[in-house]
């Protein structure tokens, strides 16, 4: 265990930062470090009079918002236990995930809760709106009447509110902090039990390691509901009293880059999605063309153009950035080596649900191209099994950052921690002499090919998703060969008027282009037509496993 405790950094952040902006919603008034105590403390009071003890489950049901973030800091620091949930699952998913996690309280946004139906939830004691922190409905009068003197209760206890109120629970770091559903890509959704212990070195690291100070601003688009947004877009810079505008709608790339214009947030995260529609949309059209390519191989020339681009794409970003973190999947490795080329100041992270999430990181100007970075202080990473030529087998890990298990599941935490306390993730990667971990692919992924070869799908796909006319696409084994599934770019396809038939022949070339550039053995022997997006996980991963055939 280490002796930092997240209440500890929530609570010190609060009391430096007392009269500073700390979360907003875009483009509304926010709440500064003093009103979030109050709200905290008036949800305290709520808790108790709901007879809600350390360690109970609270679930929380709502798009990204500063009610969101100030439910989740108002159960952890009383000691329970925080159930953030996806609200894009079904209403039966919600429930079945309410339900399963033994939670009392229920907050949930107004919108939603309509969807819901409250007999179905019959360990819930109330539920609280996030759109206003009131009453929805009660099982006990009694509570229901408590619950309604929680202001005059609160009037009596900080009639003026001092920081030095600003004391929370003592719990220690072994206990229970968030149980995390995810769908993850086997279709099963499991709860990831995450201790104070694991979010403590997850804020502990990035505090040391990250580029930003107090105070700076910082944009939220990405789940809060899902470990890497809740890490390092809120409790990572709210505990350094930064100020938090969070994007309230699943935004677009459009949105998300307008938002930056304007708030020019000091560090971004995100998902190689964003990076990659800008990279596909906005830089390829034009580094490829004839004339371009030219003054890009002229010396000293491409230096300046280089410059010139990294400028531009600097700006998109609002111009003022440290660092973009980028994670939650692989990047295109196209896109990742112009970026590079460019000088852009970007690095990728690695992580799971079940570390909390953070397994590496280095910062932009030491990361490797290719890598995911190097194993955080609090984790030892190695590689189990290793292919003796490629030094390729599955990561696996141990240390501060690992899950207590699945909740309720002692069988799949069996499977995915040994008896000698390592955790195996499932990826595969070689970890250099430098110690960059370097990642492959997902083991349930990995196609062996009819020569023996280990071949990762994953890396003939970046390929083929950087040609024209291709949205997205997924490659999958057939009869032993190679076969591509392709999900046209409908926009662009009648934005430039292309027919069914050029549509079918551009496919084709790209095919034949896309095995030029790889290794014989990995080679696609046809493309198939996919005529809608693939379903993803939260994460937008590719659920590989409705595509493939056992």
């Amino acid at each position: 265990m280490i002796k930092e405790r997240l209440i500890g950094y929530i609570e010190e952040s609060i009391k430096k930062s007392w009269d500073i902006e700390a979360l907003s919603n875009y483009r509304e008034k926010g709440y500064t470090y003093r009103e979030i105590a109050e709200k905290i403390l008036k949800l305290h009071i709520a808790f108790d009079a709901y007879g809600l003890k350390e360690g109970e489950k609270v679930a929380l049901i709502g798009k990204n918002s500063a009610n969101w973030c100030v439910t989740y800091l108002a159960t952890v620091t009383y000691g329970a236990v925080i159930v953030p949930i996806l609200p894009d699952f079904k209403p039966e998913d919600l429930t079945n995930i309410i339900n399963h996690s033994d939670s009392k309280v229920l907050f949930v946004d107004d919108k939603l809760w309509e969807s819901l139906d409250y007999q179905k939830m019959p360990g819930i004691l109330g539920v609280f709106s996030l759109d206003s922190f009131g009453m929805i409905t009660c099982r006990n009068e009694g509570v229901k009447k408590a619950f309604e003197s929680v202001g005059g209760t609160y009037a009596t206890r900080y009639p003026e509110l001092l920081r030095e109120h600003i004391r929370f629970s003592d719990i220690t770091n072994d206990k229970l902090a968030v149980i995390s559903y995810t769908s993850g890509t086997t279709g099963f959704s499991k709860g990831v039990m995450i201790p104070h212990n694991s979010l403590a070195a997850n804020v502990r690291f990035a505090q040391k390691h990250m580029p930003l100070e107090p105070g700076d601003p910082v944009v939220s688009f990405l789940p809060l509901a899902h470990t890497y947004g809740c890490a390092f877009e809120f409790l990572f810079p709210f505990t350094f009293g930064c100020h938090i505008t969070i994007l309230t709608k699943t935004p677009s790339p459009q949105v998300i880059l307008a938002a930056f214009g304007e708030i020019r947030p000091r560090l971004i995260l995100s998902v190689p999605l964003v990076i990659e529609k800008i990279y596909k949309k906005k830089l390829l059209p034009v580094i490829t063309k004839p004339h371009m390519k030219v003054l890009l191989a002229i010396p000293g020339l491409n230096k300046l153009l280089h410059k010139k681009i990294r400028e531009t794409l600097n700006q998109s970003f609002g111009g003022r950035f440290k660092e973009v973190v980028i994670g939650g999947a692989a990047l295109n490795a196209d896109a990742e080596r112009f970026f590079k080329k460019i000088g852009f100041k970007f690095t990728i992270g690695y992580g799971m649900t079940e570390c909390g999430p953070l397994i590496s990181y280095a910062s932009w100007d030491t990361t490797e191209l290719g890598a995911s970075g190097r194993a955080v202080d609090t984790l030892d990473v190695k590689i189990d099994n290793p292919d003796p030529k490629t030094g390729i087998g599955e990561i696996i890990l141990r240390g501060e950052n690992v899950m207590l298990g699945y909740y309720k599941n002692e069988k799949a935490t069996r499977e995915m921690i040994d008896d000698a306390g390592w955790m195996h993730t499932g990826d595969l990667g070689f970890i250099d002499a430098k110690g960059n971990i370097y990642i492959k692919g997902r083991s349930k992924s990995m196609i062996l090919g009819p020569s023996g070869k280990n071949i990762y799908p994953e890396e003939i796909e970046s390929v083929f998703n950087n040609q024209y006319l291709i949205l997205e696409s997924l490659v999958i084994s057939e009869d032993n060969k190679l076969v591509a599934l392709i999900c046209p770019d409908f926009e662009t396809k009648d934005k430039d008027g292309i027919t069914d038939e050029q549509m079918t022949e551009i496919f084709e070339t790209a095919r034949k282009h896309v095995n030029e550039r790889l290794p014989e053995f990995m080679a696609v022997s046809r493309v198939r037509i996919h005529p809608e997006e693939f379903a993803k996980t939260p994460k937008r991963s590719i659920k590989r496993f409705l595509y493939t055939k056992e």
